[in-house]
């Protein structure tokens, strides 16, 4: 029996898709992108019609060889890399390096990584898409005219190694834009008035309510005059219960992850960075070892903005809702989502791949990472409840008036869980919600008490990296792929950096952003660059040539250039002074960033060369001598703790020191994490070792 050669990206999808696969066939990976635009150099030839020059990636030339000796010997080559413009590429780049026909049917595609996907792209291979691979020459393209063209300016103008991306400066525009909001935000005065009204001998039970409007006018308090004549005139007074409606509302589950959606959710409930989420779903999406199944791809194609599920996996999930939790769980009619105009829908949206009762959260809980659990609990849960009926809710509004002031209160409690037995989202007006007691229309009601209370109007939040997600695809501003490296761009290149959970601009990255959008407002045009999306989805779709929107893109961009080369004076960025006093010659040190993070050097460079790590204070007594433990950093870059004392005490340690004792022997206790215990402490006792549980 002859073989046949399939090529993915990845050792780990590699061996999840070879258990599916017979002993006629080999799997091997590509390791990623074997050929890509040459780093020392443009590598697009503009004056040839923006011809690209691709070049094998360093350290793949033995991989190649391999697949080469590999495709000769073989009957059939199956190109099976991820179903995008980029895995399009990828398969495009390896059929030319293997002298591939381009009329073979090489490419195979699959959304999920099960059996019988599998078997279905084997059985139904097709020809490399030139409008995916197309699309994704443009961007790259562009990216790389953006960067290389403009990047050399802020080199020569601003500071050696800075970067400007043709999206990531969208990014760092609409973060800069958001802090000059907050900067000009004016804060305004306001007041609400709010009672405890109650029911003549039921005082224990008091009803919460805002005034809200006068005769049917909405009222707007701007000052504590206004506040007292209103309390004056009705809390002397009955109030008198208007109207009181009870009805019964359906809550709708939310559709299942798209790539945005899902890393926004676990942005705000695992506080898992972007870059974190995708990593941790590449991991679930390629294949985890379970017991008594082998290697099992948990997850479907996590890079996707569809909300859309196929028919064979809504089948499975009502049957798993009807068997797990009954009948009254399934929706009266199955759900349909609708997308996104602008999204491409090319997969499904992100779902478990399998609805198996020995493969939910629970059930593979000892088997995961911490990390890899949270985020497999959190899919499975909105994707299954996402099929499930909805939540019925008892709902009151009342309406109190005195005087013809008009007091509301509502509230909601759950008559029927549906979905959020599985997932759980509040609304507005839900957050808003208070206890009700037993009040009928009719009812004379007395105040407990009545307050005014002084509020002020709050500037725009600064974006977190859940909210600039949502923005940049309510924007139309990359693509799912895209998200997550803008935002780790922006961080790496220290345009923008995390303040509690939130994005700011750096001084770098205000002064890149000024330069930007005075010499080159077309790129960090938000409304262009999403034009532009739309111009590369129309390649995709064939009905452009890709090289026509290089031009048009291109062309005016040179005369900016040359502007900005002319015009722009050289800007001289300060370092940050410390308080820390060089202890040879007396300066105050400067914050200064290197290979391995910021550090501390002498301003006095080159007559004085001294330089310090910064170190970050832990709030833990050093065990030997009492003075305060310190987190450095080593020579390549690894974090360890020792003693702010030294060279007088040698205290040192590669773990974090923890203050509890160990219950044992009293001995000192560090932080650790393992796979299969989490996080823990340990104690550093050598005749005890001791593990406990890490405080919360």
């Amino acid at each position: 029996m002859g073989s046949n050669l399939v090529i993915v990206e990845s050792p780990a999808k590699a061996k999840t898709i070879k258990k599916y696969l017979g002993a006629n066939y080999i799997v091997e990976a590509s390791m990623g992108h074997v050929r890509d635009l040459p780093k020392s150099q443009l590598g697009v030839d503009v004056e040839n019609n923006y011809e690209p020059k691709y070049i094998t990636i360093r350290g793949k030339g033995e991989l190649l060889d391999k697949l080469r000796k590999l495709a000769k010997k073989s009957d059939r080559v199956y190109l099976a890399t991820d179903p995008d413009r980029e895995g399009e590429a990828i398969s495009w780049h390896l059929s030319n390096i293997l002298k591939l026909s381009e009329d073979d049917d090489c490419r195979i595609v699959f959304n999920e990584i099960t059996k019988t996907a599998i078997k279905k792209a084997i059985k139904e291979p097709r020809k490399v898409n030139m409008n995916l691979v197309d699309a994704q020459q443009a961007r790259r393209v562009l990216d790389r005219l953006v960067g290389y063209e403009i990047s050399p300016i802020l080199w020569r103008k601003v500071k050696w190694g800075l970067s400007a991306g043709r999206v990531q400066s969208v990014a760092l525009k609409i973060i800069c834009d958001r802090e000059v909001e907050i900067e000009n935000f004016k804060e305004e005065e306001y007041w609400t008035i709010e009672a405890e009204l109650y029911k003549v001998g039921n005082k224990k039970s008091p009803l919460q309510v805002k005034l809200s409007n006068y005769n049917g006018k909405k009222i707007e308090l701007k000052c504590k005059e206004d506040v007292d004549k209103i309390i004056s005139t009705v809390s002397n007074d009955e109030f008198n219960v208007k109207t009181v409606k009870k009805s019964k509302k359906n809550k709708n589950p939310l559709p299942p992850f798209t790539t945005s959606t899902l890393q926004q959710d676990a942005y705000k409930k695992l506080n898992f960075s972007t870059k974190k989420t995708m990593s941790v779903a590449q991991q679930l999406y390629e294949g985890i070892d379970i017991k008594g199944h082998g290697t099992v791809a948990l997850i479907t194609y996590m890079r996707t903005d569809s909300v859309r599920i196929s028919d064979e996996a809504q089948a499975a999930a009502l049957s798993f809702i009807e068997e797990s939790y009954g009948k009254e769980y399934i929706p009266k009619e199955k759900r349909v989502y609708k997308g996104k105009k602008n999204s491409q829908d090319a997969h499904e949206a992100i779902r478990p791949t399998y609805i198996d009762a020995t493969l939910t959260p629970e059930k593979l809980k000892g088997q995961l990472k911490p990390e890899q659990y949270k985020l497999y609990n959190l899919i499975w849960s909105r994707f299954m409840a996402s099929q499930m009926a909805s939540c019925i809710m008892d709902s009151i509004s009342i309406v109190i008036d005195n005087n013809g002031y008009q007091f509301r209160a509502s509230g909601s409690t759950i008559n029927f869980d549906g979905f959020m037995k599985l997932y759980t989202y509040s609304t507005e007006s839900e957050a808003e919600s208070v206890k009700i007691p037993e009040i009928e229309e009719g009812d004379v009601l007395k105040s407990k008490s009545i307050d005014g209370k002084q509020h002020f109007t709050t500037p725009p939040p600064r974006f977190s990296e859940a909210s600039l997600v949502k923005t940049l695809e309510e924007n139309g501003i990359g693509r799912p792929s895209t998200y997550s490296p803008i935002i780790s761009t922006l961080l790496d290149r220290k345009y923008v950096e995390r303040e509690k959970k939130t994005l700011i601009p750096t001084e770098l990255g205000n002064i890149v952003n000024s330069i930007m959008e005075q010499y080159f407002q077309r790129v960090v045009d938000a409304e262009f660059t999403a034009h532009m999306e739309e111009k590369l989805d129309n390649v995709e779709e064939g009905t452009m040539e890709w090289k026509k929107i290089v031009e048009e893109f291109f062309t005016p961009l040179k005369v900016d250039i040359e502007k900005a080369e002319k015009e722009l004076s050289k800007i001289t960025i300060e370092d940050k002074v410390s308080d820390v006093i060089c202890d040879k010659c007396g300066r105050n040190m400067v914050i200064k960033s290197g290979r391995f993070g910021e550090f501390l050097a002498c301003p006095g460079y080159p007559e004085c060369k001294n330089t310090k790590a910064i170190v970050e204070e832990i709030d833990v007594p050093c065990p030997k001598c009492g003075k305060k433990i310190v987190a450095k950093k080593s020579k390549k870059g690894r974090k360890f703790y020792g003693c702010s004392g030294y060279p007088d005490c040698d205290f040192v340690s590669w773990f974090e020191p923890s203050e509890k004792k160990c219950s044992k022997c009293g001995g000192n206790m560090v932080k650790k994490y393992s796979k299969s215990k989490g996080n823990y402490l340990q104690c550093t006792n050598e005749e005890c070792k001791n593990i406990e549980e890490q405080p919360v």
